[in-house]
């Protein structure tokens, strides 16, 4: 029995409708697997300013590692990506209200991790200090100690041709429970926990603020590749008291 016109045009459209409703199931579990994977797993970031130079550069985007450390805890040299704990942002500018099409775009994309618009709200440095350490700058050879031990960070920092102090600005504290005390690489560019001690908080930052542990850096592709923890250089730091 030869099918009719009608039905056969009938079947196409049941099909073409199956075909479209199958590419909208993919979509929206894509979309969640991405939104698990940028909530609970890895996230990207770009890099807003110089304070982490050289390690990173401003523009730099960096993917940001959130499930590792839940298990490892935080090791001292990590670069840390960490919600502002209050007062170590400016404030920021109003900004003109995007296209309402914009908005929506760009929440899309931020929503399953492509985009990173929230970077401008997170700072990224290097941690120096765990709970309990006795962090001091600096001894005679213008080192930072931790409990005693000095640390020789000239393989990564970012100073000033012959200057050679880990810091220019003293300091002498002990890092309190449940915080880190994080400085950036670029230290004569770096507003980190050294310029934050008249906060309430003392210039530490709170773990719960850490998003996760910076491990890649994917853009520009000529810097693609591995983030250094360096964490050979604190080898012979103890364990605080």
């Amino acid at each position: 029995m030869t099918e009719s016109p009608t039905a056969r045009t009938s079947r196409r459209r049941r099909g073409f409708l199956i075909f479209l409703r199958d590419v909208l199931v993919i979509i929206v579990i894509a979309a969640l697997v991405s939104f698990v994977v940028k909530t609970f797993v890895v996230r990207s970031f770009y890099i807003p300013s110089a304070s982490m130079e050289r390690t990173l550069l401003v523009k730099d985007r960096i993917l940001v590692d959130e499930l590792t450390p839940r298990w490892t805890d935080y090791e001292r040299g990590d670069v840390v990506v960490f919600k502002d704990p209050g007062g170590w942002l400016d404030a920021q500018p109003q900004t003109p209200p995007q296209p309402p099409l914009i908005q929506a775009v760009d929440w899309v994309l931020n929503f399953v991790g492509i985009s990173a618009t929230d970077s401008q709200d997170h700072l990224v440095k290097r941690v120096i200090g765990l709970p309990g350490d006795h962090v001091v700058c600096c001894n005679a050879l213008g080192q930072i100690t931790i409990n005693g031990a000095p640390i020789d960070e000239l393989s990564y920092l970012n100073l000033p041709e012959g200057d050679t102090a880990a810091s220019n600005e003293p300091f002498d504290v002990v890092v309190p429970e449940d915080s880190v005390w994080l400085l950036g690489d670029n230290r004569d560019r770096s507003r980190d926990s050294r310029a934050h001690q008249e906060l309430p908080s003392g210039g530490f930052v709170p773990m719960e603020n850490i998003v996760g542990k910076a491990f890649l850096t994917t853009w520009p592709l000529n810097r693609l590749g591995l983030i250094d923890g360096h964490h050979d250089i604190f080898n012979g730091v103890p364990d605080a008291e």
